[in-house]
């Protein structure tokens, strides 16, 4: 006999499947399935408003002139890729955003990094899994957004080999289980400060030193802990070194030198726009100046 309590008990059951599929739904409308094979893959996955009408740089307004997405790097043990400049080997990956609805820019942010040794040189790049945030600005914000990636880049064990990955994407700005990973991989984008910025971590200064063996830079910079810099050109054509620590900072200080080379032919490194970026622990800056 099908009793009271018996049709209650279905009814719970089938309550609970019912919300079970309903956030597998919801969690799926969130990310696109991972492409790729076993060492590396790639995948979309949004995230949703913050609800103000104002945020900082880097996220996603309420008021829908942006919105928060991320690309999710998948690296199988012992397999690394590289960061938006490579340093002395690699290649940086490249995003095409072509195909992407609705889409007025793509803005891809880039969480602190790791030096990276590889056969005596030393590359710049991620170890591990890695979410890079995605800051999308819709042509009308009133309407659907669907972004589409195609990612080109390269990973490496004891070889390198090249990888690429296709993605797509619906981003409404909804609810999303993605919230936390996407806040954690913003957290550890560098911090913009200029150069003699006070704190904790900064770029104190840099001084040109001519020597024998041609001209390199000086940098000190205000560290709590060991810290790890990296520099830049204004284009990606410029392949500069990867500064390397020297004694003689002041206490609280370290201490950087990097050789003036790498420029491109009939470049000119006085006056040239250089990126600074200094990863200590958990805390990263990054300080944008000119080899005045």
């Amino acid at each position: 006999m099908d009793t009271g309590l018996s049709r209650v008990r279905r009814t719970a059951a089938a309550c609970g499947v019912g919300l079970l599929l309903g956030a597998n739904a919801a969690a799926a409308e969130n990310v696109s399935p991972w492409d790729g094979d076993a060492r590396s893959a790639v995948r979309l996955i949004a995230g949703s408003l913050p609800g103000a009408r104002s945020a900082p740089i880097g996220t996603a307004r309420g008021d829908g002139a942006t919105m928060r997405a991320g690309l999710e790097i998948r690296l199988a043990a012992g397999w690394h890729t590289y960061w938006r400049y490579p340093g002395d080997a690699g290649v940086p990956p490249r995003f095409d955003f072509t195909g992407s609805q609705n889409v007025g820019s793509v803005e891809v942010l880039w969480p602190a990094l790791q030096p990276i040794p590889e056969q005596g040189l030393t590359a710049i790049g991620y170890r591990s899994d890695v979410t890079l945030p995605l800051v999308v600005a819709p042509q009308n914000p009133g309407r659907p957004v669907t972004l589409k990636v195609k990612v080109v880049y390269a990973v490496c064990e004891k070889l390198c080999v090249p990888a690429e990955g296709k993605a797509m994407l619906a981003v409404s700005g909804g609810p999303s289980p993605n919230d936390a990973a996407l806040a954690a991989a913003e957290a550890r984008v560098p911090k913009k400060r200029a150069l003699g910025q006070g704190g904790a971590l900064a770029v104190t200064s840099l001084r040109r030193e001519d020597t024998p063996k041609g001209a390199r830079i000086i940098v000190d910079v205000t560290t709590p802990s060991d810290a790890a810099l990296f520099v830049e050109g204004p284009t990606p054509d410029w392949a500069l070194p990867v500064p390397v620590p020297v004694a003689g900072a002041p206490a609280g200080m370290q201490r950087f030198v990097f050789d003036l080379d790498g420029a491109p032919p009939g470049a000119a490194y006085a006056g040239a726009a250089v990126t600074f970026t200094v990863v200590a622990g958990d805390s990263a800056i990054e300080v944008s100046t000119r080899l005045d």
